[in-house]
């Protein structure tokens, strides 16, 4: 396949930083087995990161980013991936240091794709995302680790953003007590109808001022926030239970003692969606097609776009504007 077709090519050259879409051929994709016809991706984080000049993320130009895709195989040379299979392709290298899922075609190395699971079409496996996945993901690693319904409510920060409004809707599904917390006071409508049976604020969480160890309040937490706030979370947590921790947008240090790990069994788990091994992304993607999907997919979707708005719509995702996920519509 020789035909050019259309990408988001960010570029970097002589200190001069380019985003914009452009003609792009096969042969300027990065290696891998399997050719994929791009359906939909999504814009989390990372991908906003990728699109400014000192994001950190992205470690040679040119480069096409976007660090999840799904859609339909057009060539292989894996004997597990045929010609019209549905695929999910999350994670990895996809989007940082090899050519990502903003572009009409993907070529991707067959150990890192997942078949698209019956019960999930693939629009609804993008709006999961890598979001979705790690929500997912904190919700099999605090079942594994012993929680359960009857422990009491279970706390998700965050809760906005798209792992915090999957974490919710996950535990929800699962019959768990949800306390969202979020600092957009308008977003409570919105917390309550994917499944939080309470809203409170981020300062309810944390005011600025964190005991070694404080009252016991949640049984559990997912937490894509970290920073001092996790510290906070941490003594508040019931004996025996677990954090789920994905992300640092509240920062990278945490300034907690060892009072909560060895005074109640606290647990902290680190929540890796990148490198998570295939047996366990099968097994998680499963999950989001069944006991953890929610009903109605369609509240979580902020916006849906289009390949060629992406370089006006990215921005946003930067300065905290979005509640819950966008969708990129590539074909």
């Amino acid at each position: 396949m020789d035909k050019k077709f259309k990408a988001l090519v960010v570029d970097l050259q002589d200190n001069q930083f380019s985003l914009e879409i452009m003609d792009r051929t096969i042969d300027e994709l990065s290696s891998g087995e399997v050719l994929i016809k791009v359906a939909y991706s999504g814009i989390n984080y990372k991908d906003g990161l990728a699109t400014t000049p000192d994001g950190k993320i992205v470690r040679s130009f040119p480069h096409i980013p976007g660090i999840d895709l799904a859609g339909e195989v057009v060539a292989s040379t894996d004997h597990r991936y045929n010609e019209g299979d549905l695929v999910i392709a999350t994670s990895y290298e996809i989007g940082v240091s090899h050519s990502g899922g903003y572009s009409e075609y993907a070529r991707i190395p067959a150990d890192w794709i997942v078949p698209l699971p019956e019960g999930l079409t693939l629009k609804e496996a993008m709006i999961f995302g890598t979001a979705g996945f790690t929500a997912a993901l904190s919700v099999q690693r605090l079942q594994d680790n012993g929680l359960n319904q009857t422990d009491g409510q279970v706390l998700v920060t965050g809760a906005t953003g798209g792992v915090g409004s999957f974490g919710v809707a996950m535990l929800a599904n699962l019959g768990f007590e949800v306390v969202a917390s979020t600092g957009k006071e308008s977003a409570t409508e919105y917390l309550t109808n994917i499944g939080a049976t309470s809203v409170i604020s981020r300062e309810e969480v944390y005011n600025g001022k964190a005991r070694a160890l404080d009252k016991q309040v949640w049984s559990g937490a997912i937490d894509p926030v970290g920073g001092e706030s996790l510290a906070a979370i941490l003594s508040k947590i019931n004996y025996g239970g677990s954090v789920a921790v994905s992300g640092l947008t509240g920062g990278g240090s945490l300034p907690t003692t060892v009072f909560p790990f060895i005074l109640r069994g606290v647990n902290l788990l680190g929540i890796d969606s990148v490198y998570c091994p295939m047996q366990e992304r099968n097994k998680i993607w499963g999950r989001m097609a069944t006991d953890l999907k929610p009903k109605d997919m369609s509240p979580f979707i902020y916006k849906e776009v289009k390949l060629q708005d992406l370089p006006n719509v990215l921005p946003s995702i930067l300065k905290g504007e979005m509640i819950g996920r966008v969708i990129v519509s590539i074909d």
